[in-house]
């Protein structure tokens, strides 16, 4: 063989090694090609990206704070943590309730970074939220409680027989709700004689009335113990145990015949609607009537062993003890005896002749 030929089949033999090379070496993947040889079975298909949802966050509808300030957290639920502790509006005053627009909290929102879009925002077609701030009330029994011990220490005046009048009425009194002492009164000034008092009203550790303090005037009235029904009570019903209590309101202007002994109202029936709270006067009751006018009785005369009964009719309603006429059937005479029982009439001693000698 030449050295021509011998160059010539040895390029040969290099070029076709190479080309064999090339046919082993993976090209260079072009879009989409890959993806198609995988989808027609050559290797596991690879997971599509899913593009990122936005966030639905819900809005609340109303919330209660013990804070005096609403927060993003507090509106809307789902946000991160700090997102959430961000300050948003002031809330109400103490025990005072608002409303926040919808559309000022997005804005709001917005502006704190929080919200990108209203679409994040789960509404359910809510124009505004509900925001009350909690507290705790004292009340005006409070207060006078509070007055007639600052009395009492002060000025060693026993108020307990006194009720405490308000000008204007009791105030509006809120604070904390975690406070749970009991209100006192400072600044205290009373006059003996004409019993006119001022006074400043506070609750230990409250902020809010330190900030606004609550000033009061006021004169103790006397007062006298009066019987009130505690519910509603129709007339004809029998009050028992448990529907009266004893009360103390102002003298001046109470009618002479007020009860003032709940005793006197137990078992006794009402003559006419009575009202929750109002108090009862002796005309407002009766004692239960144990014979109706026109019943059948038995009327009873005992004395020294002897007894005798003989029938009658009632001529008038009675309660026990009650005087009522009888009048007998068969003699037509009329006879008065005291209801001693359901049905029963006892005659006194001196009608003892007349029942002897009814037939």
């Amino acid at each position: 063989m030449t050295r021509s030929m011998l160059h010539l089949s040895l390029a040969a033999a290099l070029l076709i090694g190479a080309q064999a090379a090339a046919a082993q070496a993976p090209s260079p993947a072009r879009p989409g090609i890959a993806v198609a040889a995988l989808a027609a079975g050559s290797g596991p298909a690879p997971v599509a990206a899913v593009p990122a949802q936005p966030r639905r966050l819900q809005l609340r509808s109303d919330l209660t704070l013990s804070r005096d300030l609403v927060s993003f957290g507090d509106l809307i639920a789902g946000l991160p943590p700090e997102a959430a502790q961000t300050p948003a509006f002031r809330a109400p005053a103490l025990g005072e309730t608002g409303t926040i627009q919808v559309a000022r909290i997005v804005e709001a929102a917005r502006g704190a970074g929080i919200l990108a879009s209203v679409a994040e925002l789960e509404s359910a077609g809510q124009a505004q939220v509900v925001v009350t701030r909690a507290a705790r009330r004292i009340m005006a029994s409070d207060i006078e409680e509070a007055v007639k011990t600052g009395l009492q220490e002060r000025y060693g005046v026993d108020a307990r027989a006194f009720a405490l009048t308000i000008d204007g009425g009791a105030p509006s009194i809120s604070v904390e709700p975690e406070l749970t002492g009991e209100a006192v009164v400072t600044d205290l000034a009373y006059d003996a004689r004409t019993r006119r008092l001022q006074a400043r009203v506070s609750v230990p550790g409250s902020m809010a009335l330190r900030l606004k303090p609550i000033r009061i005037a006021g004169q103790l009235v006397e007062t006298i113990e009066v019987v009130v029904p505690r519910r509603a009570i129709a007339r004809g019903e029998t009050l028992d145990k448990a529907d009266v209590l004893v009360e103390r309101r102002p003298r001046e202007g109470q009618m002479n015949d007020l009860i003032g002994d709940p005793r006197v109202a137990i078992d006794k029936v009402a003559t006419r609607a009575l009202m929750a709270g109002a108090p009862l006067r002796g005309g407002d009751l009766r004692r239960e009537e144990i014979v109706a006018k026109g019943d059948l009785v038995t009327l009873v005369y005992e004395s020294r062993g002897l007894t005798i009964t003989m029938r009658g009719r009632a001529g008038e309603a009675g309660a026990m003890g009650d005087v009522v006429s009888v009048t007998n059937p068969q003699s037509k005479r009329v006879l008065h005896g005291t209801v001693s029982g359901p049905g029963r009439i006892s005659i006194q001693a001196a009608s003892a002749g007349r029942v002897a000698s009814a037939p």
